[in-house]
């Protein structure tokens, strides 16, 4: 019953945000949408391999922006969700302001490493003939070969561990199971959410962004828990028959999900607004350079 409740409630949760925002944006007139964030939407017929490749990557930072600050707010929450086997509330009271703002110092580096990474395998498998499934499959494997380092830096950062280059590839088995069941779970689900729901306005295509991210770790969560299991310090792991309580499954999968979901389809939503504000920027620098300064003045002050 349990595990019921917590699935209802992380889908009650990512129904009322899709809801708040078709509310939000009904009349359909939010600005152009990110390469970066939409690669899977990119005709195949415009320029060349490498042209686009390139400029998609270079198109990246708005968006490895948003996703950074989403990130600094949502793994500490989630992570521990996953390892420790918190409560929500019990998470929520360890994930403080200073715990954010540095880790935003590690998600905002780690990110500009991640997407152009993401975008030139992902941008490569829509030159094969291959199926989005397979596309997936092979994405996953190649993505969480080369950047596992850089996630399992990002994990223990966001736990507070100690950092050891010995176990930047821990739990690879783990890892390149999730990362290849989502890249082939989000290459079909796409597909499949694309054609079934046909989305005409931007606020409807992040939507349904959001909805296959969401389907996506739902179908590669049961690696997600292997992941988290093989993690545990092992002064402190628990026990097989502990850890894998069906309500905790339901936890961290549900709200990890529905974050994971809800976040990257506001991060969608926003990018074109976070694009407008770097021109504006670009043109004034000294406004620009007054803000950074405040920001980093803010995160001093908060470690």
């Amino acid at each position: 019953a349990a595990r019921r409740s917590n699935g209802l409630g992380s889908a009650l949760l990512f129904a009322a945000a899709y809801w708040l925002v078709d509310l939000w944006t009904s009349t359909g007139t939010l600005p152009r949408d990110l390469a970066l964030v939409v690669a899977d939407d990119a005709p195949q017929d415009e320029g060349g391999f490498f042209t686009k490749v390139f400029a998609a990557a270079a198109q990246g930072v708005t968006a490895a922006l948003v996703a950074a600050i989403l990130s600094a707010m949502c793994e500490p929450l989630v992570n521990r969700l996953l390892v420790k086997r918190m409560t929500v509330a019990q998470a929520y009271s360890e994930v403080t302001f200073s715990l954010v703002a540095n880790f935003f110092l590690t998600t905002f580096p780690t990110n500009m490493l991640k997407f152009p990474v993401f975008e030139i395998i992902n941008r490569a498998m829509m030159f094969t003939d291959l199926s989005p499934g397979v596309s997936g499959l092979i994405s996953g494997w190649l993505f969480c070969t080369i950047m596992l380092p850089v996630t399992n830096y990002r994990f223990r950062k966001s736990m507070g561990w100690e950092i050891k280059a010995s176990l930047l590839y821990q739990a690879y088995i783990p890892t390149v199971a999730r990362d290849i069941i989502y890249g082939w779970a989000r290459g079909l689900a796409n597909t499949y959410l694309q054609d079934t729901i046909a989305p005409s306005t931007f606020t409807h295509k992040a939507m349904v962004f959001g909805l296959t991210i969401w389907v996506s770790c739902i179908i590669s969560s049961p690696c997600n828990e292997w992941r988290g299991y093989t993690l545990q310090p092992p002064d402190k792991k628990l026990p097989f028959n502990i850890y894998f309580k069906p309500i905790n499954y339901a936890r961290s999968t549900g709200i990890g999900s529905s974050i994971m979901g809800i976040a990257l389809m506001f991060g969608m939503l926003v990018t074109p607004y976070a694009e407008e504000a770097f021109a504006y920027f670009k043109e004034h620098t000294a406004i620009a350079m007054g803000i950074v300064a405040v920001l980093i003045i803010a995160i001093v002050m908060a470690s």
